[in-house]
């Protein structure tokens, strides 16, 4: 076995087939070079390899046609999470425990840190694939699902903590009764509905595969549309059910957050059973945590935010500004990425991604993305105009659009994709460059910036136009 490459040995030692390395082509510590016996290893690597596949070819009118029905698709679903926290901003739960707007962005951003992530790793594995055997499509799939339980479960317990302690630094005042509820409510909410879309995202990743779409451009959209108003809508009856059990029967949520954390094991035990989801159940943390925090300062902002009444008009159009940068920046990064697994070994990245990172590289370069991200930002303006008359149209939120108020959140919404997709275009190049699979770590900070990036501009957007005097906050009351 010396002359095995790392690559194969790492498989080999996780107990599964070559073929099963979730990051293939990548090697997990670098390349193997200048060593006795390197060209006999590059002969047997060779032997191993798949045969090569052809990267799909697609016109920019046919990428763009693929992602606009799903980038429409997600952003209802982020006007209807919008809706929902808007009309639950009122329930007892939230009045009385406000640092449940805390969890708002971190458990949201489990569908950037959790699913995203699911469905940009399956669909690589499918471009490349990977998921031409039905036995090793379910492994695959059944290692990642049970995968993406177990960090659910984690980061929503963490969620908690984080929401308790930014709740506590601020205030001064700390009520074990709410830390246990809240501790309850987002662990109950990351299982559930995580169990739920991943569920979805499998279904759609096979579908696509099955009728010739490029899943790069559809399942990560597709993973957020129902994402932000499950979870919303999951979170409000659960804090609301808990919330009214707290005097009668304080036990319960105790027992809530018991139960679900006392499943974890049984998740563990089937994730290690697939090589793939093995390594990533012991080095797929960092970027996961790292996301949560993130999104937690960014919930931070609206707690403190929506306390203010000045300001209440935020809270529908949060989810949507946030839902839609990550939505947008999750289908580059899934295309960089893909494209790299095609046609870059570990560690090296093509001619165009070398040297200093300069903005006009991600829009105007020589790369095989640059269109894309052409198409990705012409769609934030028509498509922000169209769902902010569909919140319009349902009477919902309590600002009313006027010219000036369109013109500053359209300013805040583009500035924010723009941002996204230059740190995209720089993170997931540097990750490859470094060793890491850019599936398993680029999406979740990106979709964490986004949720930050997104709950900031916008809170100053409102501030600027309560400065200037375009103050309106009856509507929808």
């Amino acid at each position: 076995m010396h002359c095995v490459d790392t690559r194969t040995s790492v498989s080999l030692s996780d107990g599964g087939d070559v073929r099963y390395s979730e990051t293939e082509p990548m090697l997990p510590e670098g390349t193997v070079s200048g060593e006795e016996g390197d060209a006999e290893e590059k002969e047997e690597e060779e032997s191993q390899r798949p045969p090569t596949r052809n990267m799909p070819k697609e016109s920019p009118l046919a990428m763009a046609l693929q992602i606009v029905v799903p980038f429409l698709l997600a952003g209802f679903g982020t006007v209807s999470a919008g809706m929902v926290l808007d009309i639950v901003q009122h329930w007892d739960a939230f009045k009385y425990i406000t640092e449940i707007f805390i969890l708002v962005p971190a458990l949201l951003g489990l569908k950037g840190n959790l699913e995203m992530t699911l469905a940009s790793r399956l669909s690589t594995a499918v471009n490349v694939g990977k998921m031409d055997s039905p036995i090793e499509k379910w492994n695959l799939i059944i290692g990642n699902l049970a995968l993406k339980q177990v960090q659910a479960t984690v980061v929503g317990f963490l969620a908690a903590v984080a929401a308790v302690v930014l709740g506590w630094i601020p205030e001064g005042k700390f009520q074990m009764s709410h830390a246990v509820l809240l501790c309850s409510a987002s662990v109950a909410t990351a299982f559930i509905a995580s169990m739920l879309q991943g569920f979805i995202m499998v279904g759609v990743i096979v579908g696509s595969k099955k009728t010739g779409i490029n899943p790069d451009n559809v399942a990560t959209p597709i993973a957020a549309s129902f994402g932000d108003l499950i979870t919303l809508a999951i979170l409000a009856w659960i804090s609301q059910g808990l919330y009214n059990c707290l005097d009668s029967h304080p036990y319960v949520s105790s027992l809530v957050c018991a139960f679900f954390l006392s499943l974890t094991p049984v998740w563990m035990v089937i994730s290690s059973k697939h090589p793939a989801s093995r390594t990533l159940l012991y080095s797929g943390w960092e970027p996961v945590i790292t996301a949560m925090v993130i999104s937690s300062i960014g919930g931070l902002i609206l707690d403190k935010t929506v306390s203010d009444p000045n300001l209440a008009g935020i809270v529908v159009y949060t989810p949507v500004i946030n839902g839609i940068g990550g939505n947008l920046v999750a289908i580059q990064s899934s295309r960089i990425s893909t494209h790299l697994h095609f046609h870059s070994a570990p560690g090296e990245v093509p001619e165009e991604a070398k040297g200093c990172y300069y903005p006009c590289r991600t829009f105007y370069g020589t790369g095989a993305n640059h269109r894309s991200a052409q198409v990705l930002l012409l769609l934030v303006l028509p498509g922000h105009l169209i769902f902010l008359y569909t919140i319009h149209l349902m009477k919902s939120g309590h600002t009313t659009l006027t010219p000036i108020f369109m013109t500053v959140y359209l300013a805040a919404a583009l500035l924010q994709v723009f941002l996204l997709l230059c740190i995209a275009d720089w993170m997931v190049y540097s990750m490859w460059r470094s060793g890491k699979d850019p599936d398993s770590f680029s999406i979740p900070y990106l979709t964490a910036l986004g949720d930050l990036l997104g709950t900031a501009l916008l809170a100053l957007s409102f501030q600027f136009l309560w400065y200037i005097g375009d103050q309106d906050s009856d509507v929808g009351d």
